[in-house]
């Protein structure tokens, strides 16, 4: 099935869960196949997709296999005790054989050319850069990555990483080497190096601090869980302006853009509610929004072309939106 919005289309698939395997503790991978044997949705390294567990239950995790394989998707799912029940019920409930809905995928995270690349990566964070390492070794740049974990037994795909990649990657399970020491990764800021970073909050937030040095552009990270934000106003009430539909409606202080467009009869895709996994993203084509996501960089936050429906709001009195 293929869901169409008056943004974008976006796929939407039955799919069927072909296998479902321990990689490390906690950490489970799920092979999904098409029923039908047709080929899925193409992808690049860095891609996630929806996966939806129940009528309030949709997750993101990211594509971990190999994008050139049309015939499978595959995520890794780390089980979250204090999670808010997505991968309690991947783990729990999901069995082979079941049937699994799946939307996208979508990429916020792409990777770019670069003579050089630093990967890092935190526990179950290692899944999108998987496929960016083979990624990297078909274009031929030169490539670091930096893995840590709490101990080797929680580490997914740390053994047959090191032992493809002799001299290129460096374990570091934290009951051994202690925290990954940033700072004689990152202190020295390089021109011509990317560093790709996806793991836990606590990790992404100490990177961007240790990149703040670096030249723009230069970082690269996506989060699964909003970023805490000191600096976000009081919410006020505005106008959004829908250009396709020919609306004008008012956006209160207690209530989302999404909630209001929604509300409005117009269709917009959403799913984390959150300002992380993308799919609300809509042109604006004039206003200054208040960006409020955790997705964007400085210089796509300053171009405002874009914004996220479900947490952003507005600077200016109106925004016209490209719905």
């Amino acid at each position: 099935m293929t869901t169409t919005t008056s943004a974008r289309t976006e796929v939407e698939l039955d799919l069927h869960l072909e296998r479902k395997e321990t990689l490390a503790d906690g950490v489970v991978r799920l092979t999904l196949n098409h029923p039908a044997g047709e080929p899925l949705p193409a992808w690049e390294p860095g891609a996630h997709i929806d996966l939806v567990l129940g009528p309030d239950l949709v997750r993101q995790y990211s594509l971990c296999g190999n994008p050139a394989d049309r015939s499978v998707l595959q995520v890794a799912v780390l089980r979250e005790a204090a999670g808010r029940g997505g991968s309690r019920h991947v783990h729990d409930a999901l069995a082979e054989g079941d049937t699994v809905r799946v939307r996208g995928p979508r990429n916020h995270f792409a990777l770019v050319d670069s003579p050089r690349y630093l990967f890092i990566a935190g526990g179950i964070g290692i899944t999108p850069i998987l496929p960016m390492i083979r990624e990297a070794e078909q274009r031929g740049p030169d490539w670091r990555l930096v893995y840590g974990g709490r101990t080797r037994t929680t580490m997914a795909f740390a053994g047959q990483l090191a032992r493809a990649h002799p001299g290129r990657v460096e374990l570091c399970p934290q009951d051994e080497t202690g925290h990954l020491d940033l700072q004689s990764l990152l202190g020295t800021p390089q021109q011509d190096t990317a560093v790709y970073c996806c793991g836990p909050g606590p990790l992404l937030d100490a990177v961007e601090k240790a990149c703040a040095d670096w030249p723009e552009g230069a970082l690269h990270i996506e989060r699964f869980v909003p970023k805490t934000r000191e600096d976000d106003g009081p919410a006020t009430g505005f106008e959004v302006e829908l250009a396709q539909s020919g609306l004008t409606l008012p956006v209160p202080a207690d209530r989302s853009i999404l909630e209001v467009v929604q509300e409005a009869g117009v269709e917009v895709l959403s799913s984390c509610q959150e300002g992380t996994c993308g799919s609300c993203e809509t042109a604006v084509l004039a206003g200054k929004p208040d960006h409020r996501d955790s997705l964007l960089s400085e210089k796509e936050r300053a171009a405002s072309d874009v914004m996220f429906l479900c947490v952003s709001r507005s600077h200016s009195r109106r925004l016209v939106l490209d719905l």
